[in-house]
């Protein structure tokens, strides 16, 4: 009798928990039945600079449901309040209870004075907690400002006296508006001397630099750039250092007497025919003397030289080489032969001159001659040479 009730009773709770309906069990579906599958959730932000006085975080929440209410709260690393290490724990005061909205979307406001960010590097992590749905995501303080490396037209150089006037590009990116303000720039040449005012510049500006701005004897310059909002100010500080004048490039080739080798363009050290357009320097008529192409000249252009030493070439100084051709008598050809083989060469190119130094390598007369050549001492002269 007692088993019999005992099987009735098994078998009675076995009946009720097959029946009992179970939450966990419930999958969404929509009006035809179907499962519904959502997506998880996305936390975003644009961010904070230190010119903003706050940041946004926007968050889409798909397991919500529009109305539901989320706890959002901020954590940093901080040492808990009984002591030892680090760890990532919710910040006082930063609770905020936010409403989801129609569209399953959230979105919170916090300052940097709520966040305790105050030096590009503080971190902070953002966290939404519902119901049926959760998210978060890590927000960086970042400068606003940004100054580019020396360049001219786009391109990095370096800065060196003689070569002309380059740039530093300057930015200034706060996330939540269009900085309007200026940035104060000030330099001096040498960490004792006294800052002196360059001047205020806009946001996506060029300042000015150039390395015959520099003292003799000092090689380097020290700059200062400040953007500032009400009590915000974003400052950076580099130094810049200046090369003495040397030939910015070097390049080397051959020139063989007839056919498609017997020129090159100087400019590019690309080898022509001597009857090019393009052929600054050219050997002909049985003979490796040097001079410029018959064509090319013709076009109102010109190459002269005045012989010089492979010590001249080899200080690499466009200041004393350009000297030494002033004080020298120019000849229109050149002899590889003679000399040390050495020679300063001035040549005019579509009204533009350029200086530079060749050397020549090896020489086979009636036949072919190897060369080396410096040229470029000025940022104009950079888009022409290859």
């Amino acid at each position: 009798m007692n088993n019999r009730i005992s099987l009735l009773l098994i078998v009675s709770i076995i009946f009720s928990c097959s029946c009992t309906k179970q939450d966990y069990f419930n999958i969404p579906t929509d009006g035809n039945g179907n499962a519904v599958i959502t997506t998880v959730s996305t936390c975003t932000s644009p961010g904070i600079t230190l010119l903003d006085s706050g940041f946004v975080v926007n968050a889409t929440l798909p397991n919500a449901k529009a109305g539901d209410i989320m706890t959002v709260e901020l954590l940093k690393s901080q040492v808990p309040a009984g002591g030892g290490s680090e760890q990532l724990l919710p910040l006082a005061g930063t609770q905020k209870q936010i409403t989801v909205d129609k569209d399953l979307k959230a979105t919170v406001n916090f300052t940097r004075q709520e966040a305790k960010m105050n030096v590009p590097g503080d971190v902070v992590t953002v966290t939404f907690a519902g119901k049926t749905e959760s998210a978060s995501v890590v927000v960086t303080m970042k400068k606003a400002l940004t100054v580019s490396t020396p360049q001219y037209n786009g391109s990095a150089i370096n800065v060196v006296r003689g070569a002309g006037t380059a740039e530093m590009k300057i930015m200034v990116q706060p996330v939540s508006y269009k900085y309007l303000g200026s940035v104060e720039v000030k330099k001096k040449n040498g960490t004792n001397d006294a800052w002196v005012n360059v001047g205020n510049f806009p946001s996506e500006s060029a300042v000015p630099i150039s390395g015959d701005d520099f003292a003799v004897g000092k090689d380097t310059m020290y700059y200062s750039f400040i953007s500032k909002v009400n009590n915000f100010a974003d400052t950076v500080k580099v130094s810049v250092i200046n090369n003495n004048p040397y030939f910015f490039f070097k390049k080397s080739g051959v020139l063989e007497l007839g056919g498609s080798k017997a020129g090159v363009n100087l400019l590019i050290n690309a080898n022509v025919t001597a009857t090019d357009a393009n052929a600054m320097l050219a050997i002909d008529n049985k003979s490796i003397t040097l001079h410029g192409g018959s064509a090319w000249i013709a076009a109102g252009n010109s190459i002269s030289f005045v012989p010089s030493t492979l010590a001249q070439y080899n200080q690499n100084d466009p200041v004393s080489t350009q000297a030494a051709f002033a004080s020298g008598t120019p000849t229109t050809t050149a002899d590889p032969v003679a000399g040390e083989g050495v020679y300063i060469f001035k040549l005019v190119n579509n009204g533009v001159e350029y200086y530079g130094m060749l050397k020549i390598a090896n020489a086979v007369p009636g036949t072919s001659l190897g060369y080396e050549y410096r040229i470029g001492n000025l940022y104009s002269q950079l888009a022409d040479l290859k």
